[in-house]
């Protein structure tokens, strides 16, 4: 799954090199935190957020039924 989120979100942004996807999972959901370059921020969340809402509409559809555990994907800086 890491990799797949790390596969949308590099072509988006001018720093691929700084795109870093951690997991925490815990007994009931799974927590992937997508770190990038600040000056990358805006293009990972877009316009009024829909890049960050299509990136975690794709993530939650695939990894759901991968994990059978409820799926997070956190923007963090």
């Amino acid at each position: 799954m890491k990799q797949l989120i790390e596969t949308i979100v590099k072509p988006l942004v001018d720093h691929p090199g700084d795109v870093q996807v951690d997991k925490d999972e815990q007994h009931h959901r799974v927590t992937y935190k997508l770190s990038v370059n600040p000056e990358d921020m805006g293009k990972v969340i877009g316009k009024q957020g829909r890049v960050a809402k299509a990136i975690r509409t794709i993530v939650y559809s695939a990894a759901g039924s991968h994990h059978g555990k409820k799926v997070y994907l956190d923007i963090i800086d």
